[in-house]
């Protein structure tokens, strides 16, 4: 194996709980839910599937299915779903729904996976191209910047950059051919079997990781070190 993939979100990094997103952004507009409401809205917002990163929703919405299935393939078709999913639950005010939005897409809502920064290093030490591909609406580049990661990475290959998403070969390809890499030998690592498995059309091996909470998940990208050998 001369060169990985990475997916982002619950493989790399995971997003912070529902409950302590919706106490983000009510503290900075200065709203305030009683504990027993703000339960409440928290549960709503999450069976609702509001929060990008978190759990799917339970139901999609008819209005919303074809902006939900096709979310990933610009940044307003990703605002306009997720914002519509959050506005099945009721808020105090309507600006909320964008800042819960906006919230998620900054890099204090992300956290990486404890041994994130130790494989990418000994990947990069060893000369192993790195690459991130993710199914996304926004640049998540200032997130790896903002925790030290960034260093670690050769290319960038977003969904929402290239009107297609995984598990469309297309995109894999594009990412090999960024890194100068072989799709035999490359590996892919993910956490969804059906969007991530996508790279396996192009040849890629392809090993997956449970999208756990991070404290939950101290180790479980060291492997990758072992299979890139």
């Amino acid at each position: 194996m001369t060169a990985v993939l990475f997916d982002f979100s619950g493989t790399l990094f995971r997003i912070e709980s529902t409950e302590a997103w919706l106490r983000a952004v009510l503290k900075d507009a200065e709203v305030a839910l009683d504990e027993p409401e703000l339960a409440r809205t928290t549960r709503a917002l999450e069976a609702a599937g509001a929060l990008p990163g978190g759990a799917h929703p339970l139901r999609v919405p008819e209005e919303l299915a074809d902006v939900w299935e096709r979310r990933d393939e610009s940044s307003e078709l990703h605002r306009a779903a997720y914002t519509g999913l959050a506005r099945q639950v009721p808020l105090p005010r309507p600006g909320l729904y964008d800042a819960l939005y906006d919230r998620h897409r900054t890099p204090g809502a992300w956290s990486p996976y404890p041994d994130a920064a130790e494989v990418l290093s000994t990947l990069r030490e060893r000369g192993t191209a790195v690459g991130v591909i993710s199914n996304i609406g926004w640049d998540l580049r200032p997130v790896f910047r903002e925790h030290g990661l960034d260093r670690y990475v050769d290319i960038y290959v977003l969904s929402y950059e290239h009107g297609i998403r995984k598990p469309d070969p297309r995109l894999f390809a594009m990412a090999c051919a960024g890194l100068g890499a072989e799709p035999g030998r490359t590996l892919m690592v993910g956490d969804e079997p059906r969007a991530d498995g996508g790279a396996r059309a192009l040849g890629c091996r392809v090993h997956y990781v449970d999208p756990l909470p991070v404290a939950r998940r101290p180790d479980a990208l060291r492997p990758v070190l072992d299979l890139v050998r």
